[in-house]
């Protein structure tokens, strides 16, 4: 019997139900795995309440790892027994799965279960972010909102290894001083402090070449009054609430503005395993460390939820099967 976190109607956390799922065997193309630890995100909890809808009843969850215990006809890259990892698959929140075999990769023998369920989703979204969507390098400076989430935490020790300029904004003091110890170098405490101002402050009124905006409907106004000449804003996500429609004369300045994906910027194969192998060879090298700071039985997805929700969380939270 394999059981899994269904929801069949948008709503609160206790719409998240445990409860018994028919997973099959792999069709074409297929393979089915049995998960060893999901990762949580802000993108489930969009998932739960219907920002992004769903066709229902659904298991979400969009990141995991485990070992393949069978594969479909035609799937002859991955075989029985091998460690994967995925992190932009609707499914996660089960303990076994089926998934596409171009969706996943294979998981090096360094790199824990655990560690990959907790960063395939947030690193690959860091990688395209600082890699793809601007070209950070030393020299740049950028403003990255949530500077102690999940995306955050790596992309915080990322760009520091790339010889950026990092200006991050958090809640409290003590997610201050878990963004310095990332490699932020300089946090923005938005609860006392108008990070619009310190960002000019800080830059001598130059304001930023790129900022990643994860936050939203509270942010992106400011967010905007942040950028340089010329500069882009990439909004990534909606933890405060989607961005309202706004006049394009607010890009004042030849402004560039973005709302990217993990989805999009994976298209191919090819793009998966690039984007996967430049996260895992940044991992093994030590260079980005992965902050796992809370972890839940899978049952528990709906606690995981109230805490994520309620900005309790600090970088990642693993759901463990």
């Amino acid at each position: 019997m394999v059981q899994g976190i269904r929801v069949h109607e948008v709503g609160g956390p206790e719409r998240l139900l445990w409860e018994e799922i028919e997973v099959g065997s792999p069709g074409p193309g297929q393979v089915r795995i049995k998960q060893r630890a999901a990762g949580l995100n802000y993108i489930d909890v969009y998932h739960r309440t219907g920002l992004y809808p769903l066709a229902l009843p659904a298991v979400i969850g969009m990141e995991g790892a485990g070992d393949v215990v069978a594969v479909g006809a035609g799937v002859t890259s991955l075989a029985i027994g091998d460690r994967v990892a995925y992190g932009s698959v609707l499914g996660g929140y089960a303990e076994e799965r089926l998934i596409a075999a171009d969706r996943l990769v294979k998981l090096p023998d360094t790199i824990s279960y655990e560690t990959a369920a907790a960063m395939m989703l947030a690193g690959m979204t860091a990688r395209y972010l600082l890699r793809e969507t601007y070209n950070v390098g030393p020299g740049t400076v950028l403003l990255l909102h949530a500077a102690a989430g999940g995306v955050g935490l790596i992309a915080c020790q990322w760009a520091k290894a790339l010889g950026a300029t990092l200006i991050g904004t958090v809640s409290t003091d003590e997610k201050a001083a878990l963004a310095r110890e990332h490699g932020a170098a300089h946090v923005i405490v938005t609860s006392r402090e108008d990070f619009v101002a310190r960002v000019r402050e800080i830059t001598d009124g130059a304001g930023c070449h790129v900022v990643y905006d994860g936050v939203g409907r509270d942010t992106y106004r400011g967010s905007l009054d942040c950028l340089r000449p010329r500069g882009l804003w990439v909004s990534f996500g909606n933890a405060s609430g989607p961005v309202p429609p706004f006049e394009l004369t607010m890009l004042k300045g030849s402004l560039f503005a973005t709302r990217p994906s993990l989805m999009a910027y994976t298209a191919t194969h090819e793009e998966l395993a690039a984007n996967a192998a430049d996260l895992f060879k940044m991992v093994e090298s030590g260079a980005i460390k992965i902050a796992i700071h809370q972890t839940f039985p899978l049952r528990e997805a709906a606690a995981a939820h109230v805490a994520l929700e309620a900005r309790r969380t600090t970088g990642s939270t693993v759901l463990t099967i």
